[in-house]
């Protein structure tokens, strides 16, 4: 198994610490990811200068954002030097997909497929339980479990939910797009979402499971350091009495992951029914993707 520690190198973005590069993973047949082709975020919104100067090095012909129009809102639209900040703003505070063509043709097409459920809207159950400071309330929201299972529930929603497999089947549409490469793709976190773009890509690409858990699970070493800080500001500016109630939520676990592989197999025979029936993805989208991210 390839290490995703010596392969899923950092962008080294400071305003986006779980930024990284797919390149590097190893698959079945032998054949390698290439390095900065499809790479993985969190979200875009706190680059400074330094980070967009690092980023344009990356040739990024593509983002995708996931992230759904409250969360927007909260945190403020992507970051994208060369595009029209107001025509970007206008796409992310969009409860629909909406796309900014780049504007010159060594630029950066921007794309907003917001991926959201009402019914496991981690984020409105984040603020919500931020806002109420009370901690029975809080905990009868996320404790015991719940918070958990909340997540469970928003990881099989992922591949039981027709629109939600339709956004992230675009995803891997537009990485097999001719000349669509490098791609960037991200959510809030670089974690749910993203992390099953990830886990699909790496998986129909041939890589071996272990390794794309390993790769969904090097979120907890990226952002360690951001999600200590978040947990205790929230105690120490009395929002919550149990901040750790919300570990469940900032961090990636491998029960989560198997969730959505298990309602995979649920559904569908294999998974190339799943990539077929499921996401309504060919041999087509396959092909182009192996020959932009395969080396």
């Amino acid at each position: 198994m390839t290490q995703p520690t010596e392969t899923a190198r950092s962008l080294g973005l400071r305003g986006a610490v779980n930024a990284r590069d797919l390149g590097g993973y190893r698959t079945a047949d032998g054949r390698v990811l290439k390095p900065g082709t499809a790479l993985r975020a969190d979200a875009l919104n706190r680059l400074g200068e330094d980070d967009l100067a690092l980023l344009a090095d990356h040739g990024l012909r593509q983002i995708v954002d996931l992230r759904s129009l409250d969360e927007v809102r909260e945190a403020g639209p992507d970051i994208v030097r060369g595009l029209p900040t107001a025509e970007i703003a206008a796409a992310e505070l969009s409860a629909t997909p909406v796309t900014v063509e780049r504007t010159t043709d060594d630029g950066i097409t921007l794309h907003h497929l917001p991926v959201f459920a009402r019914e496991f809207d981690i984020y409105v159950a984040l603020r919500n339980a931020l806002a109420d400071r009370d901690a029975d309330k809080q905990r009868a929201l996320l404790g015991d479990g719940r918070a958990e299972g909340m997540m469970i529930g928003l990881y099989r929603w992922f591949v039981t939910d027709a629109v939600a497999r339709e956004r992230f089947a675009t995803v891997v549409r537009l990485l097999a797009e001719p000349g669509g490469t490098p791609l960037l793709f991200h959510c809030s976190a670089g974690k749910d979402r993203t992390g099953w773009v990830a886990a699909l890509v790496l998986t129909a690409l041939g890589v071996d499971r272990d390794t794309v858990y390993a790769d969904y699970l090097l979120t907890n070493e990226r952002s360690a350091a951001i999600v200590e800080h978040v947990v205790d500001s929230f105690g120490t500016r009395g929002l919550m009495k149990e901040p750790a109630l919300l570990l469940p939520i900032f961090r990636a676990d491998r029960n989560y992951l198997d969730a959505a592989f298990e309602e995979v197999a649920a559904g569908w025979p294999t998974f190339e029914d799943f990539w077929r029936d499921g996401l309504g993805l060919d041999g087509a989208v396959l092909d182009g993707l192996r020959a932009n991210l395969l080396a």
